[in-house]
């Protein structure tokens, strides 16, 4: 498979989580607060290269990776490099929402599996409380059967794609620079993509 490809893969698997995300979203009526961005602030979030592979293809499209990979290189911030402050009052927004990765996008709209493999909602605290009434609800009807992205469903068909990229889970910084150099290597020696290719 062709990196184009993969991109190609990863970018149908999001529009894929896109759907069922809004889907989930419109039943259980539960939402991001507006311009709240607190998750994306926290300093230990994990995530695979493979998920950040048409952000990182995007940047090479457009000139800008040497320069990304460079500033992720130098920088020791563990808050992902993607945020971009807006202000005093907001914490900040994703600076490439819509090649955000596959955490980004479960997060807050998916389930993750306890011991017993039973589905836990995994969403914020703000949400939690601030929107108590309809996450007690979801929760319940969860537990009764209703329809849910789940984390390991979505990380196993990333891993289809490619499995070396889509199984390693690191720091999300991390994984942005692993996608920068598997982009710039893969095209060291590989003639530039027409820009008909680009990802929008």
């Amino acid at each position: 498979m062709t990196l184009e490809q993969k991109v190609r893969s990863v970018e149908a698997l999001f529009s894929q989580l896109e759907q069922e995300t809004q889907q989930f979203q419109e039943k259980s009526k539960l939402g991001c607060v507006s311009g709240c961005g607190k998750c994306c602030t926290y300093p230990n979030i994990d995530a695979s290269p493979l998920e950040f592979l048409p952000w990182a293809f995007q940047l090479f499209l457009s000139g800008k990776a040497e320069e990304a990979l460079e500033s992720l290189n130098t920088s020791h911030d563990r808050t992902c490099f993607l945020l971009t402050p807006v202000s005093i009052v907001s914490k900040g927004h994703c600076g490439s929402y819509s090649q955000r990765g596959l955490i980004c996008r479960l997060f807050g709209y998916a389930a993750s599996k306890d011991k017993d493999g039973n589905l836990r909602l995994a969403t914020c605290k703000i949400i939690k409380e601030e929107q108590a009434e309809n996450y007690q609800a979801t929760s319940e009807a969860i537990s009764k059967g209703m329809y849910v992205p789940v984390f390991t469903d979505y990380y196993m068909q990333l891993n289809q794609i490619d499995y070396q990229m889509g199984s390693k889970i690191m720091p999300i910084n991390k994984a942005l620079i692993m996608a920068l150099e598997e982009v710039l290597q893969y095209y060291t020696y590989r003639p530039m993509p027409s820009m008909d290719k680009q990802i929008v």
